[in-house]
Formats: C-alpha cells, sequence, structure tokens
C-alpha cells in the first residue's frame, strides 16, 4: 500500500513538474516573439561595416564547361 502511494506521488510530481515548465516555456517564446524584429538589411550592411570590405572581382566560368551542342 505505501509502495502505491509512493508511486502515486512521484507521479503527480512529475505532471505538476512538466506543467510548470511547459507554462514558463510559453511564456519566454511569447515574450522573445513580440520583442525580437527583424533589421532591415540596410541596418545589417551598417552594423557589419560591409563598406569597408575590399571589392571582390569574379570571373566568369561559364565557357569552362560548355553545354552540348542541340542538333
Amino acid at each position: 500500500m505505501i509502495r502505491l502511494m509512493v508511486i502515486a506521488l512521484a507521479v503527480v510530481a512529475v505532471v505538476a513538474g512538466s506543467s510548470v515548465l511547459l507554462r514558463s516555456r510559453s511564456s519566454v517564446v511569447e515574450l522573445s516573439a513580440g520583442t525580437a524584429a527583424m533589421p532591415s538589411l540596410l541596418e545589417l550592411h551598417a552594423a557589419a561595416d560591409v563598406h569597408k570590405l575590399p571589392v571582390q572581382d569574379i570571373e566568369d566560368q561559364s565557357l569552362i564547361y560548355p553545354t552540348a551542342e542541340k542538333r
């Protein structure tokens, strides 16, 4: 009988603990979703100092592997 009561108390404790954890996680997700806004691309470029990066020359390699001619 005592074993059954201990198991029942353990089950109640696990259910209560998981419900508290799930409630706290959902409130954190709601708070972070409301406060975090995606910055614009111009703001991201300004924050990363993209204009200070060197200009890269890219070679056009489209003629290295030409496609087969259709007849």
